[in-house]
């Protein structure tokens, strides 16, 4: 099923949402603890005219990770080069990539956890020493060959930060969770996109789609671009509360930012009457694959308390009764 509020599980982002990107520090909005402490050690590195330490970043998706490390490069005057886990199958693609870095350039790695051991063994080394080990044969006639690197910043990124390992994690030396924003640091991020866009967006009308788009600002961005189609549309020159809210209830997000498949989730859960429930269960229930219930459509839930991780399952909170008007005891949603 298709979401207006998805976030895609690559960050390779769309030509669209790269155009809307901030460019400098006094443009990123939100996470200012993570933006305070990079300034001072990117004001350090470069007084002592270093190589960035590697960073990690983590959290849910759609937070910014990427813009971050694009800011990291240009603060630190470098080239940026980017690519995900995924695509790195063979030791061969790390070497190449690792042996075209020039000295001072950022390597971005999305989705960094899904690394195998055998690619991570590669890049131990390469983080620590900056060198490339590489060996050539097999059985008692193979050699290591050293290759010297230029020193570089590698920036992980990672949805489940638990599925790094230790090893792996160790090597960065600084590690930020990225959390979502708040409803006001997204409307300024609607309007700000918004001007980009030539199509201003009235203060009311940000703030409603910021309380609408999960504390995710790529959520905030294509909620944007769709409510300016409806806009386009109807030929004004502005986007109003009155606009904004009409292209909300269409597009199926209420205002709390759940759309239908949150709903279902949540009646799910409801209807189990307290019983836990695997992540395997949901997700067959809903048709997902455990990796999109688990990356997409529970962290704003759990963050907001209307869903509970336990050793035995999912449960739904007091909370999420309340929203509903039912008693914990046991109501389903649409009985």
């Amino acid at each position: 099923m298709e979401r207006i509020i998805e976030i895609e599980k690559m960050s390779f982002e769309s030509e669209y949402e790269s155009s809307l990107r901030p460019n400098s520090w006094d443009d990123y909005i939100g996470q200012e603890k993570i933006k305070k402490n990079l300034q001072v050690f990117i004001k350090a590195s470069k007084k002592r005219a270093e190589a960035l330490d590697h960073v990690l970043f983590f959290g849910p998706p759609g937070l910014g990770k990427t813009t971050l490390a694009y800011l990291i490069a240009n603060e630190m005057e470098a080239n940026i080069k980017i690519t995900a886990a995924p695509m790195i199958e063979k030791s061969g693609d790390l070497a190449a990539i690792l042996s075209n870095l020039e000295e001072g350039d950022v390597l971005f790695i999305d989705e960094i956890h899904r690394l195998s051991p055998a690619i991570e063994e590669i890049l131990y080394p390469a983080m620590e020493d900056f060198r490339l080990d590489i060996i050539i044969g097999s059985g008692p006639a193979a050699q290591t060959i050293k290759i010297d690197l230029p020193k570089f910043t590698l920036i992980g990124a990672t949805t489940r930060a638990g599925m790094i390992s230790s090893p792996l994690r160790d090597r960065f030396g600084m590690h930020f969770r990225l959390q979502f924003y708040t409803p006001e640091e997204l409307a300024l991020i609607i309007q700000k996109a918004a001007s980009k866009l030539e199509k201003p967006c009235l203060d009311d009308a940000a703030l409603e789609m910021a309380k609408r788009c999960r504390g995710t600002p790529r959520i905030a961005l294509r909620l944007l671009k769709r409510i300016r189609d409806f806009a386009d549309v109807e030929d004004e020159d502005t986007i109003s509360l009155q606009r904004a809210k009409y292209g909300l209830d269409e597009l199926g997000v209420n205002s709390l930012g759940f759309d239908e498949m949150d709903l279902r989730f949540l009646n799910i859960l409801l209807e189990s009457k307290g019983r836990p429930l695997g992540l395997s269960t949901i997700s067959a229930a809903l048709s997902e694959d455990e990796g999109t219930v688990e990356d997409v459509i529970e962290p704003y839930l759990l963050a907001k308390g209307y869903i509970e991780r336990t050793a035995r399952g999912r449960i739904a909170t007091p909370k999420c009764y309340e929203l509903f008007r039912l008693n914990p005891a046991g109501q389903g949603l649409f009985e």
